[in-house]
């Protein structure tokens, strides 16, 4: 499937578990007061009846897959974000290539039982980012999310939204569970992974996320990933290169 820029979905939920997966650009969605996101290789699990919105502010290539109450019994019971390797991902891409809606046969069944199995061994992330209902705050939080690479300091914020630096302090902590610059921060991985994912030089990155020197962006990145921006491409290549395209055939 793919989504346009600036596409959005209504709140709802389902009997059934979604699994929603981005093969190219950044899916977020809401979950009572938390944002989460599932930039590229990272997917998120929403447990059966668990009411969502979801929302792109780029265009995305993704895929929801819908597993039924019965099957998951062996995966979190929690929403969370789960670690894509090349095995989910690449039984992803084969029923998103032969536009499989649902098991046609024996061959989806075992396919879809190992995915099931796949998806309950994955290494679980937090990557969400919180919201906040204070009128201020969150006008402050959508600008960012709108232009991560906004620099302005807290005290400049506080001014555009008629409020005071050390409200809108006692207000992250409060609401975020974290300071400004944390939650900032935490936003601009999250788009770099996305940007780096799409073959965007780490300069060009840099820049648009705010960072005056590539130097700054590199130290940030390194600090949260362990490994360099750089790396952690080849890292990407590497691990999707143990896989090739999921075969099920007989001789």
């Amino acid at each position: 499937m793919q989504l346009k820029e600036v596409t959005s979905y209504p709140n709802e939920s389902h009997d059934w578990g979604e699994f929603v997966f981005s093969f190219s650009g950044v899916i977020e969605l809401t979950v009572g007061d938390r944002t989460y996101l599932t930039p590229p290789h990272y997917g998120l699990w929403l447990p059966p009846q668990t009411e969502h919105e979801a929302s792109t502010r780029s265009e995305a290539c993704y895929c929801v897959l819908d597993i039924a109450s019965n099957l998951c019994d062996r995966l979190p019971t929690q929403v969370c974000t789960l670690a894509v390797g090349p095995i989910i991902k690449a039984i992803l891409a084969d029923l998103m290539a032969r536009q499989v809606d649902y098991p046609r046969d024996g061959d989806d069944e075992r396919l879809m039982r190992v995915l099931v199995d796949q998806m309950s061994r994955a290494p679980r992330q937090d990557t969400y980012l919180p919201n906040s209902e204070d009128r201020a705050l969150s006008q402050v939080l959508e600008a960012l999310r709108q232009q991560p690479g906004d620099s302005r300091p807290l005290e400049a914020w506080a001014k555009a939204v008629h409020s005071t630096e050390r409200t809108l302090s006692r207000r992250c902590q409060r609401d975020l569970g974290m300071s400004f610059l944390e939650w900032r921060q935490r936003l601009r991985l999250v788009r770099a992974l996305s940007m780096l994912e799409e073959g965007l030089a780490v300069q060009a990155v840099a820049l648009e996320l705010g960072y005056s020197t590539s130097s700054a962006f590199i130290a940030m990145f390194h600090r949260l990933m362990g490994a360099t921006p750089d790396e952690f491409r080849k890292r990407i290549v590497q691990r999707d290169g143990q896989q090739g395209p999921y075969n099920d055939s007989h001789d």
